[in-house]
Order: structure tokens, then sequence, then C-alpha cells
């Protein structure tokens, strides 16, 4: 990486593990490659280091990461300003059929969460937006104001893992009887009430958390995104993902262990696990002491590496 100049390099966001990311792609020259959520381009710009004569095709939703794209000249980068979601038919409309290896770091850029009006941080006050693809319609103040008790009670238990989750799932139903909500402060003030004492800011991260994934269908986007890289690596390519929350992480694991993110995996008439992917590394790669103490945020990031067979 070098200069400040370049898109990912100065303060938009801090790419996490590009060395271990770099290394576990193994990237030929001539190959084609996906950098499957382009965000601030860190890992982008040091894939097309090592590409000469092939391919990058990189995906992202974001407004922001589309300007950020805008600043690569390089001949071989193509961006394609879409969700990772939709993989196999962008590459279709690029003329790829087939790749030898594809990146995912499904953590939300660091640019998004530092921009109040987004809507995505706990440090500040903004309207309750959350989308990170902001022409879609529905937004976290929707989802607090117009759920169902039950809905809320899911989303806040399941991908937040909130342990008191029914009951603030009904103390925001009668909250917003009486006013809707409309700013993350409104929000962080009724959570207040609920939160383990002196762990308030970690409570408030995971109702958050639970917040976003439902406004931007993420679960389903990962796993509509996983099958897809399946189909679309050649023999031996290469599928790279990091995660950052154990919801993540456990749709990647079954993905590569069993072919299928939630289940019992499949089996032939020998008792053979049905899966397209090997993984290569049993455990998790995680961060460096050293880059942790560059980039806090790299502390919850899991790498996972397989290779298809």
């Amino acid at each position: 990486m070098t200069g400040n100049s370049q898109p990912g390099a100065g303060g938009y966001h801090k790419p996490v593990m590009v060395n271990e990311c770099i290394h576990a792609l193994q990237l030929k020259p001539d190959g084609v490659y996906v950098d499957a959520t382009f965000g601030g381009g860190g890992h982008s710009l040091a894939m097309l280091e090592h590409i000469k004569g092939g391919r990058l095709i990189a995906f992202d939703q974001d407004e922001d990461a589309a300007r950020e794209a805008e600043k690569i000249t390089h001949r071989s980068f193509t961006f394609c300003h879409a969700n990772f979601r939709y993989l196999k038919k962008f590459l279709k409309l690029n003329g790829v059929k087939q790749v030898n290896g594809i990146l995912a770091d499904l953590g939300i850029s660091s640019h998004q969460i530092d921009e109040p009006a987004r809507g995505f941080s706990t440090r500040y006050d903004g309207p309750l937006d959350m989308r990170m693809d902001t022409g879609s319609p529905a937004t976290a103040a929707d989802v607090l104001n117009r759920y169902t008790e039950a809905d809320l009670h899911r989303i806040l238990g399941l991908y937040g893992e909130v342990r008191n989750a029914r009951t603030v799932a009904k103390a925001i139903v009668q909250e917003r009887a009486v006013k809707p909500f409309s700013r993350t402060e409104d929000l962080k003030k009724l959570l207040t009430r609920y939160a383990p004492k002196g762990k308030e800011n970690k409570y408030f991260a995971q109702v958050f958390q639970a917040l976003r994934i439902e406004v931007n269908s993420e679960m389903q986007a990962l796993e509509d995104f996983l099958h897809q890289a399946g189909e679309v690596l050649v023999k031996g390519g290469r599928l790279v993902v990091l995660s950052y929350h154990s919801l993540e992480d456990r749709m990647v694991k079954n993905f590569i262990n069993k072919g299928k993110v939630y289940g019992e995996a499949e089996k032939d008439f020998f008792g053979n696990v049905l899966k397209p992917f090997e993984a290569v590394n049993r455990k998790p790669v995680e961060a460096s002491e050293e880059e942790l103490k560059e980039n806090k945020r790299a502390r919850s990031a899991k790498l996972r590496v397989a290779v298809k067979l």
C-alpha cells in the first residue's frame, strides 16, 4: 500500500489482515478475481499489485464505495455497483463465467460507522437509517416503528444475541405508541434502562447490529453469495472470508464444512458430504498483535479460507 492519495489508504477505511488475505488467495498474475466487498478499496489495491493481465471485479452497493472505486484507474479493474448477492449475474454481465479466487470482508467500513448521518454508530446522534444501499426503502426507524413485538423479539435475539430481547421488544412497542423512533439517541435512551450495568456500550452495539442486519438482509445476502461462490470458482480456486461476529462466522464455517449454512449436511450414497469446498485452515486466522495495536477493529475478525473441490 503506497501513498495516501489512493482510496483505502487514507482515513476512509483501514483494511483488515491484508497480507493474510493476499497470501490465502494465492493470486496468479493472469487470474480472474473478485473483491466481493470493495469498501474503501484497500484489499482491491493490494490484489491489483499482483495482477498483470488478469482481472479484478469488485462489488459494493454503497454510494461512497462507488465514489472511491472511481479513483482506481488500473486497467484490470472493474467495479460493479451491486450487492455481492448478485455475484453470478454481474460476472455474467462482464463476460466472466469462472473465477480463480474470491475475497469477502463482511465488516462494515469504518467510514460508514464514522458518518453520523448513516446512523450505524452508537457513538453519535444521527437518524436511525443504517442502510448500506441508500436507495433501498426500509430504514432502522421503519423496523423499530412498524415491526410486531414478536418480530422485534426475533431479530434482537437472533441477530443481536440480546439476552433480554423479549423485554426490550415490548418496551420498544410501548415507547413508539407515545413517540415514534427517529434518532439513534431516542433508541439509546430507551436501551439504557435495560442494559447491564457497566456494559452499556456492548449492549447498544448488539441492538444496533441486529437492526443493521435486518435492514440490509445481511444473512440472506451472505447465504446467496456463498452458494454462488461455490458455483463460479474454478476447481482449486480459493474462497477467503473475513467475518466479525459469531453469526456470520458460523454460517461461513458451516458452508465450508457442510455445503449448507444451516441444518444437516447432505451426503451421497457412500456417506460422503456433498459440499463445494474444503477448509484450508481448521481454525480461523486472527489478526497479529502488531495489527491490533494499529487497528482495534481487527480484534473480532476471523479469516476462513477454503479451496474449491
